[in-house]
């Protein structure tokens, strides 16, 4: 199948009005590559540790890029593209530019720069064609991404998984928003979690997720479905983990609020750090409390927990 790149050169302030304009035009995800950031893991380790090319390094600012297939759509959906980035101001600050790839050359390219990736304390992401010797204690998770996205290189994919390493005790229902390449079902899934359902709205990705699953053998547990968000979504969750960005975690917080038990978690990443406050607000007023945040660069991920009620004490009324 052939693709059609898209890379949008943009200021910070416009990295999540971009990826929210490709997120209309129906692209399943985006790979975001700041130079901000990729220097910071630039000085901590070595290149050949993470999923980057040479090139993304000289870049001065943001670049946000999304795959469109190349069908008869595909005129209208750049004509949408252009429309929107007018209209929000984007242009001509925004520099956008297109190449054509098919998927097969897409992922050759990407192996080159994608190797074994140590997250959290016991975490190891591993590319499937990679060959990995496993420490004592280290949970390893082959992965492919495929044409999906989500490979733990990005700071949002990371501090899900930092996190999800923290709050998952064991036996737990979690369902992973926007699952992508399905990095972070899997992940709940090896840390303990006894059920984990993995949602997402783009087939390719769901096909990426579901051959994933089934690299790392975890079938019993999880379950990948095409769908958006959590619509259709009824049975409670011990954690909902969504890693998408602000807008659409705003949105998203009253569904995961009714759908989360009395104390459980939402793991919510994909924040750019300038609109933390405004997606704690959103949290707060879909009745979830915030409990931790962590920052990676320009990226927040925020825990909210869900009450778990109120009981009448001896030193008076209180949440338990």
């Amino acid at each position: 199948m052939e693709w059609l790149e898209i890379a949008v050169s943009s200021p910070p302030a416009g990295v999540e009005l971009v990826s929210e304009i490709f997120r209309e035009l129906g692209a399943g995800g985006v790979v975001i590559e700041d130079p901000a950031v990729l220097h910071m893991y630039a000085a901590r380790t070595h290149p050949e540790e993470w999923a980057v090319s040479p090139q993304a390094l000289k870049q001065d600012r943001p670049v946000v890029k999304a795959y469109l297939p190349v069908d008869e759509g595909l005129d209208k959906r750049l004509e949408e593209l252009f429309s929107a980035l007018e209209r929000l101001g984007l242009k001509p600050e925004a520099d956008v530019s297109t190449r054509r790839t098919r998927e097969e050359d897409w992922a050759s390219t990407w192996k080159q720069y994608y190797k074994p990736l140590h997250v959290g304390k016991r975490i190891v992401v591993k590319p499937s064609w990679e060959d990995y010797r496993a420490a004592d204690g280290e949970l390893v998770i082959e992965l492919d991404p495929g044409m999906a996205f989500g490979c733990g290189t990005h700071p949002t994919t990371s501090l899900c998984l930092k996190l999800l390493e923290k709050y998952i005790r064991g036996g737990e229902r979690v369902y992973d928003v926007g699952t992508g390449s399905g990095i972070l079902a899997i992940a709940a899934a090896a840390l303990g979690a006894g059920r984990v359902v993995a949602v997402d709205l783009d087939p390719v990705a769901c096909r990426v997720a579901a051959e994933n699953v089934a690299r790392n053998q975890v079938e019993g547990i999880v379950r990948v479905v095409q769908g958006n968000l959590l619509d259709n979504i009824n049975d409670g969750a011990e954690l909902v983990v969504a890693n998408i960005i602000a807008s659409v975690i705003i949105s998203l917080a009253p569904d995961a609020a009714a759908v989360l038990v009395p104390g459980g978690s939402l793991i919510a990443s994909g924040i750019i750090r300038q609109r933390a406050d405004e997606v704690r607000d959103a949290l707060e007023k879909a009745g979830l409390t915030p409990w931790e945040q962590l920052e990676e660069g320009e990226w927040t991920a925020i825990v909210a927990k869900k009450p778990r009620g109120i009981k009448i004490t001896a030193s008076g009324r209180g949440l338990w």
